[in-house]
């Protein structure tokens, strides 16, 4: 099966409106910023994403946001993006904030086929209980809310049932992979990728080197190319940064 695609565009061309799409990456790191692009410039809309956060201003699935092709977000931070606010705000984007360690669970769970599990993060808060505004209506009351989850004591303690993710399309970013859609991710850029990569049923990946099968040692491989069908070779870019602090010069 061949897994490697000539463009990002190439790639993206068949995920419709109304799609489900994990988007890997933390604030700025690692995030597949290519495929992105080439996903607002496919035109596709009404989508549903789940990410760690949604990006910046003008960058990362903020420039998705930017041109509302985005109707419902999952993630764990909102982060520096003053059109997430404005839009959730007046009723323009459905949100569901989640702890960020039940996220990466639920996007582990959901690649593993394990439907939903038991945590206690978020017992005995709204997390819970429900009643978190998932979005507003223009005049600031609350149109869709939270429900109540299920609760179950083990050994004493309560436990929040939380569901597994599974979304239609993934996308994510790595520093090498191979053809057979083999990963390794640089440090810091691991972070959310090979979860958002285990919870696509088709698993898009941009990638800085493309290699051979067998240049990767298999001790090395962060995300095993089962869970990869398309791959493009995007080359080194620059990184941006989210927001820089220097210390004055002596």
């Amino acid at each position: 099966m061949e897994k490697v695609y000539a463009s990002c565009a190439d790639a993206v061309a068949d995920i419709p409106s109304g799609a489900s799409i994990a988007v890997g990456g933390f604030g700025l790191s690692g995030i597949p910023h290519n495929l992105i692009e080439a996903l607002l410039e496919q035109g596709a809309s009404e989508l549903a994403t789940v990410s760690n956060n949604c990006g910046v201003d003008g960058w990362g699935l903020g420039v998705l946001l930017d041109h509302k092709r985005i109707r419902r977000t999952t993630g764990s931070y909102v982060g520096e993006n003053r059109e997430f606010e404005r839009q959730y705000l007046r009723g323009e984007l459905e949100v569901e904030l989640v702890p960020q360690g039940t996220l990466a669970e639920r996007l582990r769970a959901g690649g593993c086929g394990i439907p939903a599990f038991y945590t206690p993060a978020g017992d005995g808060t709204l997390v819970a209980d429900g009643g978190l505004p998932w979005r507003y209506n223009g005049d600031g009351s609350v149109a869709v809310a939270s429900p109540k989850k299920e609760t179950r004591v083990f050994d004493g303690r309560e436990y929040v049932l939380e569901a597994g993710i599974v979304c239609d399309f993934a996308m994510v970013r790595a520093s090498i992979g191979d053809r057979n859609g083999n990963l390794v991710f640089h440090k810091a850029t691991r972070n959310f990728n090979p979860l958002c990569a285990m919870a696509g049923r088709i698993t898009i990946a941009e990638v800085e080197e493309l290699v051979e099968p067998g240049a990767i040692d298999p001790e090395h491989v962060h995300l095993p190319g089962v869970f990869v069908q398309r791959i493009v070779h995007v080359g080194p870019q620059g990184k941006r940064i989210e927001r820089v602090t220097t210390r004055k010069r002596p």
